[in-house]
């Protein structure tokens, strides 16, 4: 990661509301969105697909009418979108909204995503197709081994951080040393300045209270027809080949439409694996010393929280 020097301007500040999936950041977002006059910038790496609704969790098109939503139905799935494209885009929208006077409000659990929006860090050159596929017939030529062992002889730094099974990341720094002359560990270094201040808060539950909540929402979801949402993309001609569709909700139902699990199988790891996603979810933020946590017992919190979040956000110096 870059550490991103923020120019902390107290008229430039943006409040970013993170937590686990299911811990209400939508629906206390959009309580705050009105208080606030604020535009709402997804940070979620799914929610920015279109066709991918249900299991994403995503706003409703009412919701959606009712805020400004950046970063919702941008793309269709066979798109790829990373970390550093949200990041570039991201600063360019909360300029935007800054412009408009209004409040620019992150909401997201994709800690990558916000990573690259409020730390930023080095993106990189675009693909190179031509390159990439000549890379790809080379790892089939020599192995995952062979290209790792001719990464380490152009950048051993970052060889160094990477194992055989991160082809992807191994082609995309041979394809970045091969473009520019440099190396990414040594790009990595370089600073991106973020000339806005970031305010955090963060939803906390209890676990048990926050995996009973998961399961209920993965109930919901096959009520409201998850299954056929699925049934829809692979009718398009989608199939979990594609980035977008290699995720927890998504990835199970196509083992299930495909007939190598059955349905109970289905929605039991559905709600595991969002589960264990939820739990990688907050090993990433408790680190973070700038999240202000707020603890939430049921949905009869939400109002009283989001003004206390609202409170917090005013407070807040920005220098």
């Amino acid at each position: 990661m870059i550490s991103g020097r923020h120019q902390r301007l107290s008229g430039r500040k943006v409040l970013v509301l993170v937590g686990p999936t299911a811990s209400g950041k939508t629906a206390v977002a959009l309580l705050m969105a009105g208080r606030l006059n604020a535009e709402i910038l997804s940070a979620d790496s799914r929610q920015i697909y279109r066709s991918l609704d249900i299991g994403t969790a995503k706003p409703t098109r009412s919701e959606r009418e009712s805020v400004p939503h950046h970063f919702v139905d941008l793309i269709d799935p066979e798109y790829p979108f990373n970390a550093g494209e949200f990041g570039r885009q991201g600063r360019k929208v909360i300029d935007e909204i800054f412009g408009r006077k209004r409040v620019p409000l992150v909401v997201g659990g994709s800690g990558l995503y916000l990573r690259g929006l409020i730390d930023g860090f080095f993106e990189g050159p675009g693909a190179d197709q031509s390159l990439r596929e000549e890379l790809y017939g080379r790892l089939h030529e020599i192995g995952a081994e062979g290209l790792l062992e001719d990464l380490r002889l152009v950048d051993p730094a970052a060889a160094s951080r990477m194992l055989p099974t991160n082809t992807r990341r191994i082609i995309r720094a041979l394809e970045i040393v091969t473009l520019t002359g440099k190396p990414i560990s040594e790009l990595q270094k370089e600073k991106i300045t973020i000339n806005f201040y970031p305010v955090f808060a963060g939803l906390e539950w209890d676990r048990k209270k926050l995996y009973r909540r998961i399961d209920e929402r993965v109930d919901r979801m096959i009520d409201d027809g998850l299954v056929d949402e699925v049934f829809t993309l692979k009718r398009k001609g989608y199939t979990p080949k594609y980035n977008a569709l290699q995720t927890t909700g998504y990835a199970e139902v196509f083992e299930f439409i495909d007939g190598k699990i059955s349905f109970e199988e289905m929605v039991s790891l559905i709600k595991r694996n969002t589960r264990r996603y939820a739990k990688r979810q907050m090993t990433w933020f408790r680190p973070d010393g700038r999240i202000r946590w707020f603890k939430l017992e049921n949905e009869t919190q939400f109002p009283g929280t989001a003004e206390e979040i609202i409170t917090y956000f005013h407070a807040s110096k920005g220098n």
